[in-house]
């Protein structure tokens, strides 16, 4: 089999697979895909919108919300081009630089996504364990230096994936088992050893989503405890109702990815279909659904995009 060098990997392109066994129907799959791009984008937009034009959301918790926004808009345009590309016109290949940069983006919003949930437990932990001292205590340029901080982390473990990626020799066939280039996906194409890729691939996930996963979980024992020390019942419900959106927000986010992980290992003889509906899932449904939860569950967001539309409207 022959392969392709590095200074040939400029001519070199991926065929991206798209729902195996169903091509004939991808112009049907096409329509929920796309509302569910249109729903994610337009969802986050609004909030980002909303909390940006109404200063009573110039807070912590919404300041954070629109960093999450951010993170899954990202996602959504990340895979939208190649997924929309293949269901709309059947155009499965595509450039391998274009490839690793749609996995640079994918997973580096995915990695920001993680990371602006677990400081979104670390503010609901502030607000109920010293509620007079929250503002005081979440400054802007805490929340700002916070962010940027998620920002850096995610760019730096994630820059060297594509980096050490080019710089191996490719075989002639490049499939990928999705409509979008993962990392787990394109370290199966090279021919040679990709242990290191392999080992740093897993290290950043241990780095990122397991220790994020792990601090969330910490957090919300830190939240019971305080919680428990409330006298009134009244008092304990109203603290842990400010944290159901939250809660649905990292189930949302973090179940798909165990749904994901498990399939992997439990199921390998699954059909393909299976396993590229677990997948997209894992990528697609956070989006789609944390911009309704926040909608319906918070009622300052309601107003907020409430107001949005309404001064649209005036300056019509």
């Amino acid at each position: 089999m022959g392969t392709e060098s590095n200074g040939s990997l400029n001519r070199l392109s991926v065929f991206l697979t798209g729902i195996p066994g169903l091509e004939a129907q991808h112009g049907w799959f096409s329509i929920p895909f796309f509302t569910m791009y249109m729903v994610a984008i337009v969802g986050n937009s609004l909030i980002m919108a909303a909390v940006q034009a109404d200063s009573a959301l110039h807070e912590p918790m919404y300041l954070f919300l629109s960093m999450l926004a951010i993170s899954e808009v990202g996602v959504s345009v990340s895979t939208l081009p190649t997924v929309m590309g293949i269901l709309w016109f059947d155009a499965h290949r595509v450039d391998f630089d274009g490839c690793l940069a749609q996995m640079f983006f994918i997973h580096t919003f995915s990695c920001m996504e993680s990371g602006v949930l677990l400081a979104m437990s670390f503010d609901r932990f502030v607000a109920i364990y010293n509620p007079l001292r929250y503002t005081a205590i979440l400054t802007l340029p805490r929340i700002i230096s916070m962010g940027l901080g998620v920002t850096l982390k995610s760019v730096a473990l994630m820059a060297p994936l594509p980096v050490l990626l080019r710089q191996l020799p490719y075989c002639h066939i490049n499939i990928l088992s999705h409509s979008y280039c993962l990392h787990s996906d394109l370290i199966q194409l090279p021919c040679a050893d990709t242990k290191l890729n392999s080992i740093l691939g897993l290290a950043i996930v241990l780095a990122t989503f397991g220790l994020d996963s792990l601090l969330i979980v910490v957090s919300y024992g830190l939240i019971l405890y305080t919680v428990l020390g409330i006298a009134s019942g009244e008092g304990r419900w109203k603290a842990l109702n400010t944290c159901v959106s939250h809660i649905c927000a990292v189930l949302v986010y973090y179940v798909p990815m165990i749904g994901v992980s498990v399939m992997h290992r439990v199921a390998k003889h699954a059909s393909p279909v299976v396993h590229t509906l677990m997948s997209s899932i894992y990528l697609f449904v956070p989006p789609v659904l944390n911009p309704i939860i926040y909608s319906i569950k918070t009622q300052p967001i309601q107003q907020g995009i409430a107001t949005l539309f309404s001064c649209k409207r005036k300056s019509i």
